[in-house]
């Protein structure tokens, strides 16, 4: 079951309302687009994730996480 934030995104799956209703019944191009947008949604909130919580990676030090 999704529960919206307060910007009406599923905390979640990260769609909106309007992108879950009917998801069975969107065509495969709609999906497509939707899929490309919760990624970029994704990868902003990690970003905003790690702003404050983890220190720059030091020059020539590996990381893989």
């Amino acid at each position: 079951m999704c529960e919206s934030n307060q910007r009406g995104y599923c905390k979640g799956c990260l769609r909106s309302r309007e992108e879950r209703f009917n998801w069975h019944l969107k065509p495969a191009a709609e999906r497509a687009r939707i899929l490309k947008l919760l990624a970029q949604r994704r990868a902003r909130l990690q970003q905003k994730a790690n702003a404050g919580s983890q220190p720059e990676p030091q020059p020539g030090s590996l990381d893989l996480f």
